[in-house]
């Protein structure tokens, strides 16, 4: 039954199936050989999206499709700039320091992306060559998977089961964040200053920023409640994507004043459309999962992995080095759903701390979305930019790769993961 699926499941993602249906055709052709009653598909499908922590996702979805409506990029780009002053890839270091605030509000690396793209590529191309400026942009885009709150932990802990909590997990991204954030403007510096690109930004002044930080305040609060009231245990992810909806409507109504009535429809339509995909490929996945259990295929994994290493390190690069070449042809939703029920246990039997494994899991497949050929943040800012692939790639391989240092270097010192996290008592 296992082959089959999986054979079914390649053949049609070649064709271009959207990998949800590609799923969902694959377990249809694994029950018929498997003799199994047709009527599993829709009941396994209906238990495994019939869960009230997935309902986290479209919420923090919509609370970020709320804020970019509400007008709160300008505001972060005016804090941002009156932080950052005037030095070589000035105007790269706001769309970081941004990409990096709106990572804390939306949690989604594609929305972060469409949303920055839009309005910081057409400024930076005044000073910056195209290829850089989409780079920068895809980079900060992409910390929005990794600062919390984060849709694909969410979608990594619940498919991970009781190992690992999302508060856990999101504090897990914090310290690795900041460190991306924070190389991401040195590496941005650098190439400024190599490329011989103009100084920009304002000087700083105390009262400027003063200024600016009031006007940002209450966007800059936002993840401190939402996150920290669901750190400190006052309320569920799902009860704190629900408030953060209501934080983003007062922010819209009250303080930017840009939000309208009529922006709502298109906001929940773009959080629904979203929501779909990931429910369509959690729900499609669930019957694979559930049949590869049926062939015994975890217990079978676990076998033959612990017959080629005995060391929990060796284990761990092994999957790294797996998550590597799946981030650059699978999408990442898809590759949590069909993974981490297989290899979140295995981690487990080697005695690997589970957030750390689920950390290093998430920022693998995220690092994926910078990664040809199915990159989908590439695609984006291709997209925004009118670039090629290729010409967009000159520019971004440098960031990828420094994505991947701060990947190994959580291997080698797991404390950068797991310290912030202990320290709150996960």
């Amino acid at each position: 039954m296992t082959p089959a699926i999986i054979f079914t499941f390649l053949g049609f993602a070649l064709l271009r199936m959207p990998l949800a249906f590609a799923l969902g055709l694959a377990s249809l052709v694994g029950l018929y050989i498997g003799g199994m009653d047709f009527a599993v598909l829709p009941q396994r499908m209906m238990h495994s999206v019939n869960s009230f922590p997935l309902m986290a996702i479209p919420l923090f979805m919509l609370a970020g499709e709320l804020m970019v409506a509400a007008g709160i990029l300008q505001r972060l780009v005016d804090f941002a700039n009156s932080l950052i002053g005037r030095v070589h890839g000035g105007l790269a270091h706001v769309a970081i320091v941004a990409g990096m605030v709106l990572a804390a509000v939306s949690g989604a690396a594609v929305a972060s992306a469409s949303a920055l793209g839009s309005s910081l590529v057409p400024s930076m191309r005044q000073q910056y060559d195209t290829g850089y400026s989409s780079a920068v942009v895809a980079s900060a885009a992409n910390l929005g998977a990794i600062i919390p709150p984060s849709n694909a932990m969410i979608v990594y802990a619940l498919m991970a089961g009781s190992s690992v909590s999302v508060g856990g997990l999101f504090m897990a991204g914090v310290v690795p964040g900041v460190i991306l954030a924070v190389g991401f403007m040195g590496l941005a510096s650098f190439i400024a200053m190599r490329r011989g690109y103009p100084l920009a930004g304002g000087e700083i002044g105390l009262k400027h920023v003063l200024v600016q930080t009031w006007r940002a305040l209450p966007i800059l609060l936002m993840p401190i409640v939402v996150v920290g009231g669901i750190v400190a245990g006052a309320f569920t992810p799902t009860e704190g994507a629900a408030i953060a909806v209501v934080y983003a409507l007062l922010i819209g109504f009250f303080v930017t004043r840009q939000l309208r009535l009529s922006d709502l429809p298109k906001a929940m339509f773009n959080a629904a459309v979203t929501a779909a995909m990931v429910g369509a490929l959690i729900a499609f996945a669930s019957t694979m999962t559930f049949a590869f259990t049926i062939d015994l295929i975890p217990m079978q994994l676990t076998s033959w992995i612990q017959g080629v290493t005995s060391d929990p390190l060796m284990f761990l690069l092994l999957v790294m080095a797996l998550l590597i070449g799946v981030g650059m042809f699978i999408e990442s939703n898809a590759a949590y759903i069909m993974l981490v029920p297989l290899l979140a246990p295995i981690a487990l039997a080697y005695g690997i701390d589970p957030l750390l494994f689920g950390f290093l899991f998430v920022m693998n497949l995220v690092v994926g979305m910078m990664t040809p050929p199915v990159g989908v943040l590439l695609f984006v800012m291709c997209g925004i930019s009118n670039l090629s692939l290729n010409e967009l790639m000159k520019s971004a391989w440098p960031f990828i790769a420094f994505q991947y240092v701060v990947l190994i270097a959580c291997i080698a010192f797991p404390g950068i993961v797991t310290w912030l996290p202990r320290a709150l008592g996960y």
